[in-house]
């Protein structure tokens, strides 16, 4: 029996220690709100980027979306979750401005609270057109914002319209007869030269000088705001009138609003956002 007992001592050590946790404590601590959210305005989409977190274990970010900035009224729904710093929000409906917030999640599963800025966005149509020179006819010398279309230099309906007397180039911004006898006009203004229309983001005047590269920036009489960057001039001899002009343009649908690529941005104070969500 004595040889016995040193053998159900081991036994029972060796049972003991089987019983023990070695592994390392669940990780709890979620990752820091993602930092420098910023938007860029598209035709039904927005473009949001941020700034990397710096944590070695987050696995990637989480993307939400609300009607307004804060509050109980205004839950942020989950739209999607990439491992990049950048998400294209599509399928938004031109004219309405959405909020959005990103969270940052780590490898355990932990996801950090919605980034603090207020940020949102506004999407607007956008398109390409080419112009014919007014002085050679008015047929497709102008431009409707509201309606994605070419006019006469003389309609109406006409926005802005382009014209070549040999010597320079110009966009017209047009008056409008509100009444009988009462005109109010578009302005229009040079933002200077950019690679990209996206260069342009807030509106502000009459008749500006066309130049190849240079952006530029519409208020119409109706309160709303457009740009258009030329991208080409065709002129078939020197010194002779441009035949016509090619454009990219963008027009804000929504009235009084002068949103064309990104709304400036502010950290919340005191914000509290509601996630719609599940987790």
């Amino acid at each position: 029996m004595r040889r016995l007992i040193p053998i159900l001592l081991a036994a029972t050590i060796a049972g003991v220690a089987g019983c023990t946790d070695s592994s390392s404590p669940r990780d709890v601590s979620p990752p820091a709100a993602p930092r420098g959210l910023f938007s860029v305005t598209g035709d039904h989409e927005a473009t949001l980027s941020w700034l990397a977190n710096t944590e070695g274990d987050v696995a990637g970010y989480r993307i939400y979306e609300a009607p307004c900035a804060s509050g109980s009224s205004c839950p942020y729904d989950r739209i999607g979750s990439t491992a990049a710093t950048q998400f294209v929000a599509t399928g938004l409906s031109n004219g309405v401005t959405r909020y959005f917030a990103i969270s940052a999640v780590d490898n355990a599963g932990n996801e950090s609270p919605l980034s603090y800025e207020d940020v949102y966005d506004t999407p607007r149509p956008a398109g390409t057109t080419t112009l014919n020179n007014f002085v050679n006819g008015t047929p497709g010398s102008g431009w409707d914002f509201s309606a994605f279309s070419n006019v006469a230099s003389d309609s109406p309906n006409a926005d802005i319209f382009f014209g070549d007397n040999g010597s320079i180039s110009q966009m017209f911004a047009t008056l409008v007869e509100v009444s009988p006898g009462q005109f109010i006009p578009n302005d229009i203004q040079d933002a200077g030269f950019a690679s990209s229309l996206d260069a342009v983001d807030f509106s502000p005047v009459g008749t500006v000088e066309l130049i190849q590269g240079h952006c530029y920036i519409v208020w119409t009489w109706d309160n709303h705001y457009a740009k258009f960057r030329v991208t080409g001039i065709t002129r078939p001899t020197p010194g002779q009138p441009a035949t016509l002009v090619r454009i990219e343009w963008a027009y804000q649908t929504a009235t009084g609003n002068n949103e064309l690529r990104a709304r400036p941005v502010h950290t919340a104070v005191n914000s509290r956002r509601t996630v719609a969500w599940l987790r």
